[in-house]
């Protein structure tokens, strides 16, 4: 087995299960931005979506970059 496979290779649960993890990602990355007063929540929850491994790294680097910010 080789770790490098295509779409096409995935099965129909597979599919669903990326899909309903990457959702679960999106909501609580909307949850927290709306939570915390982030304009731009819906952009960061769809963002996360379509790319979850690049955006929920760097929207919490963000937020802990403004949070310090504002906090001293």
């Amino acid at each position: 087995m080789t770790s490098t496979s295509s779409l096409a290779e995935l099965s129909f649960l597979d599919f669903a299960i990326a899909v309903a993890i990457t959702a679960l990602l999106a909501m609580g990355v909307f949850a927290h931005a709306n939570k915390h007063g982030d304009r731009h929540a819906t952009a960061w929850g769809v963002a996360t979506f379509l790319f979850a491994g690049i955006v929920v790294p760097v929207y919490f680097v963000r937020y802990w970059l403004t949070k310090r910010r504002r906090g001293a």
